[in-house]
């Protein structure tokens, strides 16, 4: 078995869409960032890519690649998924929280678990997503930013773990 853990953060700035989860939310602002900044999104492929040793979003899918710049998170989650598979681990759950003081996550979060499956090829019900506020403090409490964290459980389906 293998954990990993994820951690990001997207600035909010007018003139973009919010893409959490993979999934258009209706807000005045939306998150800064070279592909389409979805903070949860990319929580999680690091949860994964560290749990497999596989390195970590930037190394992966640096800012630097032009053809990544507005990619949907969801093409790179899906080949993230392709990632722990071809190294024999399978996904066992993920878990990961929305820190947002605003706008509300929780009318999206069902959208957001089944999104996450299928761009992972798992059942919705291996991923777990939470939303939380942090009650007006700091950076995602009077709403520069919004964070995420995820955690990743991987089991080993053969004996040896692919090279890089």
């Amino acid at each position: 078995m293998r954990i990993g853990t994820g951690y990001d953060v997207h600035r909010l700035v007018e003139g973009r869409p919010l893409i959490v989860g993979g999934v258009d939310i209706p807000f005045m602002k939306g998150l800064d960032g070279h592909s389409d900044a979805d903070v949860l999104t990319h929580a999680i492929i690091d949860a994964l890519l560290g749990a497999a040793a596989l390195g970590d979003i930037g190394k992966r899918f640096p800012d630097s690649d032009a053809s990544l710049r507005g990619v949907s998170s969801m093409v790179l989650l899906s080949r993230v998924g392709g990632m722990i598979r071809g190294n024999s681990f399978e996904i066992s759950n993920i878990d990961a929280t929305i820190i947002a003081q605003q706008p509300r996550m929780s009318p999206h979060i069902d959208d957001m678990r089944r999104n996450i499956g299928a761009a992972l090829g798992i059942d919705a019900g291996r991923v777990s997503v939470k939303a939380t506020t942090e009650e007006g403090l700091g950076f995602t409490g009077i709403g520069l930013g919004i964070a995420a964290q995820a955690v990743c459980l991987l089991t080993s389906v053969s004996s040896g773990l692919k090279a890089e």
